[in-house]
Order: structure tokens, then C-alpha cells, then sequence
């Protein structure tokens, strides 16, 4: 690996010492969706995503490493302009759906995903590292499974999506790096299982709420059983509203004096409590070096405010997204298809991508070329340690151009 400190870069394989690093904004064609899906009119007339390039030197490298993330801005990644200087160029993707997740389908995030990885072999890059990050492991692995294999034609939600046709083109490798095995996964994991009524999160059953020093923590294994049990079952309680609401619309919301496309097809709605999970509270939980909290702050307050994850949705996003027997951004289901290398990166002290997730995901793969690695000391966002963040990019630029 590259010797480093935070002054000067060493450049370990191609380049001299101390060249700065150059980057480039590519405006990705994108296949448009049938539907109004996102908000922007700018950005649908554009009919683009864009993607943030970082290179090394003068000429592209031969490799490019291609981070992901259904709705994060990936553009300012904090790793790919430091992977520069390692003898690959590196770019962080922004899909269709970038900051606002209300409306998303997933499988619209694969054709932007397989935009991107045309576009950048269309530059000449020989070698594409996709890696999912933090949400965007589950979306990557899908990705790699359908590029290699693909069959979807329909969203969850019955809407034609063409990705089987698409030809899209598969990584070379695929990373798993500080990644849960998808948003559907790990919001079920963090749904509030004491919400007895989805209209007043403060309805609750005290015999299933984790908030309740009666309960825990540290918390029984009975409790943890049931409370489980009753997460996936809110899930599914709110999958099954979200398909009967469509079933009305389609039978009742016809248009008035409109076209086809002008009747109503989706309803917003809101989702409470999603940062409840037990391991927010107790460290016997998963044991690692984290701090007991969440990415969005104390638990009981993340679990309500705006800000953190999943509390608005639409219903066709809602079964493609965060549905946890649907969506189909589900590394652990998705990686046993992969047939390319993968390498699963977790760090010791992240709090929202637990050390199980990271043995699951590389327990998924069914051949012999996977490596799991862990960073000891790292949360989620190698938060006042950058020397970590680049041990990561180091790990995954040697591994990408073995």
C-alpha cells in the first residue's frame, strides 16, 4: 500500500510527487422515467445525471473506481479525490433521485448506474470498480446481479422498467465499503416496533418499546425476538396498505377531462419512528467499538426528526425502496448472483453498518473471490480520521487492480 501523511501524497504508482490531482463534471444521458418522479423540471428537461471525476495525471488511467448511492450526492465523495492519486481516476455518481428520496425507484437508480458505467468505458477505461457505499450497498450488488444476469422488467409496483433490455455493462469488481446490505434491510432493522398507529407515533406498546427502561437496556433476548417479529411486521403492514392504495387509485381516481397520463397513479405519505434499533442502545448487540447513537443523533430524537432516514415516501417507492419482502436492493439475496470479485470494507466503530452486515455480505457470495477486511477504529464516515478514509481507498485501489 501507499505511504502517506496529511501534508503531501505520496503518488504510489503512476505520476510524481506532489502533482495535484485534476477533475472533470461528466453530464450523463439518462434513460427518462414514464412517470413524474422527481421534482425538478430542470433536471427531467435535462434528461442527465452527473458524475464528479477525479484523475491523477494528464492521461486517464486504465482503471476508474465508481462510487454509488441511490440518493446521496456522491459528487464531493470524500475518498475518490485521494484515490487519484493512487494510479486509478476515480468519480463519485449523483442518480436522478439526488437529495430527495421520496419518489424513488430503484430500479430507475440501475439504468443511471448503467449510464455511468457506459459512459465512463465510452472514455476508455478498461477496468470499472463499482463500489456501494454506506445505502448504496444493496443497490450496487443489485446492480452487478442484473448486469451480469439481467430479468427485471417490472418495478414492484407492476410499472414496466426495461433493465433486462438495457445491456447494461457489468463491473469488473463490485465493493462493499461501510455498507449495509440495503435501505430496506436496515430500516426495517431501525423501524419503531412500539407504534401501534401510524398516524401518532406517541400511540405505543410499552411492552415493545425499546425507549422504555422497563425493557432495557442491556435488552433480554426474549425482547429482542419479539421485537424483531413486530418490525417485520409493521413493514409488511405498511406494504400491504401501500398495494391496496394503488389497487383504489387505479379503480377510483380517474381523470377529469384529462389524458391518460394526467390521472392520478401515487399518493405521498409519511413514515414515523425509523431509528430504533436496539443496537443504538445496547453495545451487546453486534459487539464493536461504536458509540451507542445513530448517524442523525441520540436515538430517541433521530427516530422523529425529519432529517433522518425514510419518513417520507411515496407508495410506488415505498415497495421498490423500503419494502422489506419487495425491494429488491437486497445484498444479502443479490450477491449469491454475482459472479465478479467482491470486497467487503466495514469499519469497528460504525454504528449504522453493523459487523454482522459485513459477514453477511460476504458469507451471500457463492465463489472464492471475496475478501472481508475491517478498519479498526472507523465509523461511518471516518469522522476526524482521514488517515482511515485513506487506508480504505488504499485497500480498495490494491484490491481493484490485482
Amino acid at each position: 500500500m501507499c505511504e502517506y501523511d496529511d501534508v503531501d501524497v505520496q503518488r504510489c504508482r503512476h505520476g510524481k510527487r506532489g502533482t495535484m490531482p485534476t477533475r472533470e463534471l461528466l453530464a450523463i444521458d439518462v434513460v427518462a422515467s414514464g412517470r413524474l418522479d422527481v421534482n425538478s423540471g430542470v433536471a427531467r428537461m435535462s434528461g442527465k445525471t452527473w458524475a464528479v471525476l477525479w484523475r491523477g495525471g494528464p492521461r486517464r488511467a486504465s482503471t476508474v473506481v465508481l462510487f454509488v448511492h441511490p440518493a446521496s450526492n456522491f459528487m464531493g465523495h470524500y475518498a475518490t479525490e485521494y484515490m487519484s492519486t493512487l494510479g486509478v481516476d476515480a468519480a463519485g455518481l449523483a442518480t436522478r433521485y439526488v437529495g430527495n428520496d421520496s419518489a424513488l425507484i430503484m430500479e430507475n437508480c440501475l439504468l443511471d448506474i448503467g449510464a455511468a458505467i457506459a459512459h465512463l468505458r465510452d472514455l476508455g477505461y478498461e477496468r470499472v470498480v463499482l463500489v456501494g457505499n454506506s445505502g448504496g450497498g444493496g443497490l450496487a450488488a443489485l446492480y452487478q446481479a442484473q448486469a451480469e444476469s439481467p430479468d427485471i422488467t417490472r418495478t414492484p409496483a407492476g410499472d414496466p422498467v426495461d433493465i433486462a433490455g438495457a445491456g447494461l455493462s457489468p463491473a469488473d469488481s463490485l465493493v462493499m465499503a461501510m455498507a449495509h446490505p440495503g435501505r430496506a434491510v436496515v430500516y426495517t432493522e431501525a423501524l419503531d416496533a412500539a407504534i401501534v398507529d401510524e398516524l401518532n407515533p406517541f400511540a405505543r406498546d410499552e411492552s415493545l418499546d425499546m425507549f422504555d427502561p422497563r425493557n432495557g437496556p442491556v435488552y433480554p433476548d426474549e425482547f429482542i425476538r419479539r421485537y424483531r417479529e413486530a418490525q417485520i411486521a409493521r413493514n409488511r403492514r405498511i406494504t400491504e396498505w401501500a398495494q391496496q392504495t394503488l389497487i383504489e387509485i387505479a379503480e377510483e381516481a380517474e381523470p377529469s377531462g384529462g389524458s391518460e397520463a394526467d390521472a392520478l397513479d401515487d399518493l405521498p405519505f409519511v413514515v414515523h419512528g425509523t431509528a430504533a434499533d436496539p443496537r443504538f442502545l445496547d453495545g451487546t448487540i453486534d459487539p464493536s467499538d461504536r458509540k451507542l447513537t445513530t448517524l442523525w443523533g441520540a436515538p430517541w430524537s433521530a427516530n422523529f426528526r425529519p432529517a433522518s432516514l425514510g419518513h417520507y415516501s411515496s407508495l410506488r417507492s415505498w415497495l421498490s425502496q423500503w419494502s422489506y419482502d419487495l425491494s429488491r436492493a437486497n445484498a444479502y439475496k443479490q450477491l449469491p448472483k454475482v459472479q465478479a470479485p467482491v470486497l467487503v470494507v466495514y469499519g469497528s466503530a460504525d454504528c449504522a453498518a453493523f459487523p454482522s452486515h459485513a459477514r453477511g455480505m460476504a458469507d451471500a457470495v457463492r465463489h472464492d473471490d471475496v475478501e472481508l477486511v475491517e478498519i479498526e477504529g472507523a465509523d461511518h464516515y471516518f469522522q476526524g480520521r482521514p488517515d482511515l478514509a485513506r487506508r480504505m481507498s488504499s485497500i480498495i485501489v490494491d484490491w481493484g487492480t490485482r
